[in-house]
């Protein structure tokens, strides 16, 4: 090897490492640049995915608060409807209870009117007028079953 192409090797070297160091670089700050570009992208994706999840839980918010006020609709209905039936109920035995009440009044003034016309009708009259009497009773039951 000549000195001149000494010199030229030697004076080139330099340049070439500059310019290996110079690729190094580039390809490093390409890789930056890849690695930069990737990370926005998975950040706007997961940014996108929080505001899908964010929706997500909003809709499941509101179906649950619609569930809740059908659930308190259908409770509120039903209960109005036990309600209403049990009111029926309490009127009917009331009524029921009324006119029990009513027949027991009734009997009971019967039974007392009855007992009192025989007391009377024992201190009144003698056998002979009490056979008379109910003769023409029965005289008077027998035509009110032939009408």
């Amino acid at each position: 090897m000549s000195v001149s192409s000494l010199k030229l090797f030697t004076s080139t070297l330099p340049k070439l490492v500059s310019i290996k160091e110079a690729r190094k670089l580039k390809n490093k700050i390409d890789e930056a640049e890849n690695l930069k570009n990737e990370t926005q992208t998975t950040l706007s994706e997961i940014k996108k995915r929080q505001n899908d999840v964010q929706i997500e839980i909003q809709d499941i918010h509101k179906d649950a608060e619609k569930k809740v006020r059908q659930l308190e609709e259908n409770a509120e209905a039903k209960l109005k409807d036990q309600i209403a039936k049990r009111q029926v109920l309490a009127e009917a035995k009331i009524d029921q209870l009324t006119r029990d009440a009513n027949n027991l009044i009734q009997t009971h003034i019967s039974s007392t009117a009855i007992a009192a016309t025989i007391s009377i009708l024992q201190q009144k009259l003698n056998n002979q007028e009490q056979q008379k009497l109910i003769d023409k009773s029965i005289e008077e039951l027998g035509s009110a079953l032939k009408n």
